[in-house]
């Protein structure tokens, strides 16, 4: 699986007609990845010796003060336009149906997942339980949500055994969402996902964007995971990477629930 930059989402008296969804947030998502491109490609480097210490100050404006340089770098993170974040309804691992709007009122995190991951996804899993046992009391104002990416398996069964597996199910607010194919490919454009999954042997690549998403329901900001592999092939990412990415996640879900 690979895990691409993530696809990225004004006026006068006379509003020029706006772009199809679909292309604004590939537009918007798009200049949001190379505002950090050289911020990604310095925490890319540091990344490679282990999270070593770097000079590096490059800093997307924007972005919270509580956020550390390093941490943004490292997230690729970037504030997107608080727009209202694409409604859906779906079905999570326990077979109940939930929108997104049912969850106004508090932060929510998105990320898109394949159940059959074996690369990126069991660490954004980590970094997810993380940020969960970070925020402490506040957890109860966040949740956690993964879209799946994968049309050949998508039943709850596969859901939760994926949830399962990797400890989600001790996060109380954790759903792994999925529903039909169709269902499943409109989240994907609205969010600007792409999903590459020519058969059900095949590596399902897609792309790993992770959404803040406000207790209003409106999106604040993105960032994009990473991923490192060891000689044989095998994902994985150094303990204090996964902590700097936990912590990341809290730091924001707490800064937009002031």
């Amino acid at each position: 699986m690979t895990t691409p930059a993530p696809p990225t989402d004004v006026a006068s008296e006379a509003p020029a007609p706006r772009a199809p969804r679909r292309v604004t947030r590939a537009l918007t998502l798009a200049l949001a990845a190379l505002v950090v491109l050289a911020a990604g490609s310095l925490s890319a480097l540091a990344l490679r010796h282990h999270g070593a210490p770097t000079t590096t100050l490059v800093r997307v404006s924007g972005l919270p003060a509580n956020i550390s340089t390093s941490t943004a770098n490292l997230m690729q993170l970037s504030p997107v336009p608080a727009h209202a974040a694409p409604d859906f309804t779906l079905v999570d691992q326990n077979g109940r149906t939930l929108s997104l709007t049912s969850f106004r009122g508090r932060v929510v995190v998105l990320e898109f997942m394949d159940p059959h991951c074996i690369d990126i996804c069991p660490l954004v899993s980590q970094e997810f339980i993380d940020a969960y046992h970070d925020l402490g009391k506040t957890a109860t104002r966040v949740v956690f949500l993964a879209v799946n990416v994968n049309q050949y398996f998508a039943s709850p069964a596969n859901m939760m055994t994926f949830s399962r597996a990797h400890s989600l199910t001790t996060i109380p607010s954790w759903h792994f969402l999925t529903g039909a194919t169709a269902a499943l490919e409109r989240v994907w454009s609205d969010y600007g996902i792409d999903v590459i999954a020519k058969s059900p042997r095949a590596d399902i690549v897609h792309t790993s964007a992770l959404y803040v998403i406000d207790p209003q329901g409106r999106e604040r900001f993105i960032a994009s995971p990473v991923v490192e592999h060891r000689a044989s092939g095998a994902s994985y990412l150094p303990a204090n990477i996964l902590t700097a990415w936990g912590q990341g996640i809290a730091t924001l879900a707490r800064d937009v629930l002031k």
